[in-house]
């Protein structure tokens, strides 16, 4: 005879533990094991999947506009290190880069990537390496003119060192920052990530010179065990 429900909860808790655990595979590294853990149950992975972006990070340049209201109607964009294309496709309603919203101002987006990047509606995305000879000149071809928005969510291949990879994305930043001043219109917008790690003072000292106000935030998608954060510098002035 079957042994009916106690009623009591076995567990110990008031729920089921929803959590879900990856089993360590033979051949993978117990880090890759708990990458994969944390995004199967990584809230963001999941919404994005659900509303169609093509990756977490999409949450993280939204949450970056609506505190300072950049991607706005008739913008000129450009996202360096576009791929998978998350933050295009954020960009793309806000900009009314699909003339969506009547009466509103058409923007623009461009895509940049070293990759090939699939097709996003309302972007024009280019392969191209930004820090080659002419890029800026290309960059603004493109566009059909200078950018209001200069944005880069791009990092350096990890190294497993920490302090190698703050100095790479350092170095990274600074040079998409270069970019931006060659190609922003004044009072234009660089958002770029960073890692925070003590190596980023002469950036700042860099963007402070060439924008009125720089911002540093860590927006709530960013996950909090990362050392990830982002400068926001907004109103270029072309002369130093």
């Amino acid at each position: 005879m079957a042994k009916k429900p106690s009623g009591k909860n076995t567990s110990g808790r008031g729920q089921r533990d929803l959590t879900v655990r990856v089993k360590t595979a033979k051949g993978r590294r117990s880090s890759s094991t708990r990458w994969l853990q944390r995004q199967l149950n990584d809230p963001y992975v999941k919404r994005a999947q659900a509303e169609g972006y093509r990756g977490r990070a999409a949450y993280k340049i939204m949450e970056l506009d609506d505190k300072f209201r950049f991607l706005v109607p008739g913008a000129r964009v450009v996202d360096l290190g576009c791929a998978p294309g998350g933050w295009c496709q954020v960009a793309v309603p806000r900009v009314n880069a699909l003339a969506e919203k009547k009466n509103k101002a058409v923007g623009t987006i461009l895509g940049i990537d070293l990759q090939e990047v699939d097709p996003i509606p309302g972007c024009g995305i280019h392969v191209l390496d930004f820090m080659e000879d002419g890029a800026d000149d290309k960059v603004k071809d493109w566009l059909g003119g200078k950018a209001d928005v200069v944005m880069s969510d791009m990092a350096a291949a990890s190294s497993g060192h920490k302090q190698t990879d703050h100095l790479r994305i350092i170095a990274l930043c600074e040079a998409a920052a270069y970019l931006a001043f060659d190609v922003l219109d004044e009072g234009g917008t660089f958002v770029s990530k960073v890692l925070a790690g003590g190596a980023e003072g002469e950036l700042q000292k860099l963007l402070k010179q060439r924008f009125t106000k720089v911002a540093n935030v860590k927006p709530p998608a960013s996950r909090a065990d990362s050392s990830e954060k982002f400068v926001v510098a907004t109103g270029f002035r072309s002369a130093g």
